[in-house]
């Protein structure tokens, strides 16, 4: 089994397109006023939103989309205007992170994680992957 979509509620894509569109992604689908989906810059995964008339109320939604150069990616899109709710910074975790907010409030977090994200140092059975 392997994760490779992910869909996320959304009140207006007429709004939530073109923020993933600066952040990057790339539109395939576009099924308006319910459901679109994007293709992410590196790999084979698939990101969509689909229309909802309320969100889910809570902490919500976390979405991590993995970034091989964090500082300035980051940089790039605050330069687009993107507004940041954490710049990037080193996590105990061992992971680097950046958080922002979508436009419906969904939580965005842009990290590089290297070897760390499959092989922490407190893997379970200390088996490494590769």
């Amino acid at each position: 089994m392997n994760l490779n979509q992910i869909t996320v509620p959304s009140l207006d894509l007429d709004i939530s397109i073109p923020f993933y569109e600066q952040l990057g992604l790339k539109l395939i689908v576009r099924s308006l006023p319910h459901y679109a989906r994007f293709e992410c810059p590196a790999g084979n995964a698939t990101f969509s939103l689909h229309q909802t008339e309320k969100l889910p109320e809570g902490d919500g939604i976390h979405v991590y989309f993995e970034c091989e150069h964090l500082d300035t990616y980051v940089d790039e899109l605050i330069g687009k205007g993107i507004p940041f709710e954490e710049l990037p910074a080193d996590k105990p975790w061992l992971w680097r992170e950046a958080r922002l907010k979508d436009p419906d409030g969904n939580q965005l977090i842009l990290y590089h994680a290297g070897d760390n994200r499959l092989n922490p140092p407190w893997r379970l059975g200390g088996v490494q992957t590769t």
